[in-house]
């Protein structure tokens, strides 16, 4: 039977105006689909007017302007519309689905189906469920104890991923995908005997575990920041009084 890490994947990736999941919003996403290792991957992007500015320090690191958004990106409306049609295919079709930081991009996403579409995520999935794989949870879980910083880039470089044209998308998608076939394949041991539905899992499990953990370095620091402990979607805020 094959692996998990040997069959087909699907990715999913959003460039935004900012790291607020409740407040920001997406300018770019892609969803990128390989039946196999090697097999030419299938992409699908989308580029979004968001209807608000964008600051000069998110396009500072994905290169997408105001001018260029307005000229070029659709409403987001029919764009959040056809994502979440777009995950829920992938759902639907059984294939894991690989989201680096699951709780930024599908948060952010589950936001803008809300204020868009009047609709959460759920509604999209239609009983379906997720299975998704999170390069970031999975390395830190399986090598916890190795030094240096753990984004997108790093786990590229450690894991021998080529990533061309950081920040867009869809390079984003495709890397982090790579990336969870190397993670596969490194830890083979440990990983191949455990579909990706124990695996979702057994990842809110660790991402909970990890996220505790950071709470108390930041505590030791002195630094008010929350970590939250939800994987791979977290919770709407309830509403103010």
């Amino acid at each position: 039977m094959t692996c998990w890490y040997e069959g087909p994947l699907a990715a999913f990736d959003t460039e935004t105006t900012g790291v607020d999941v409740e407040e920001d919003r997406i300018v770019s996403a892609a969803l990128v689909v390989q039946d196999g290792p090697g097999a030419r991957p299938r992409a699908t992007r989308w580029l979004v007017n968001p209807g608000v500015p964008v600051p000069a320090g998110a396009t500072a690191v994905h290169g997408l302007t105001d001018e260029h958004l307005q000229l070029n990106g659709r409403w987001p409306a029919p764009v959040m519309e056809e994502i979440g049609k777009g995950l829920a295919e992938q759902c639907a079709a059984g294939r894991p689905l690989v989201i680096m930081n699951a709780p930024f991009d599908l948060t952010l996403l589950d936001r803008e189906l809300k204020r868009h579409r009047a609709a959460c995520l759920d509604h999209y999935l239609d009983g379906d469920p997720l299975r998704v794989l999170d390069p970031r949870v999975l390395d830190k879980h399986l090598d916890r104890y190795r030094k240096g910083h753990r984004t997108l880039t790093d786990l590229c470089a450690h894991y021998g991923v080529t990533l061309e044209g950081a920040h867009d998308a869809a390079a984003d998608a495709l890397a982090a995908l790579e990336v969870v076939r190397a993670v596969g394949r490194r830890f083979a041991a440990r990983l191949e005997r455990l579909s990706p539905t124990e695996l979702h899992t057994l990842q809110a499990t660790w991402h909970a575990a990890q996220a505790r953990g950071l709470q108390a370095w930041f505590a030791r620091q002195g630094t008010p920041e929350v970590v939250d402990t939800a994987w791979p979607l977290r919770p709407e805020l309830p509403a103010a009084a």
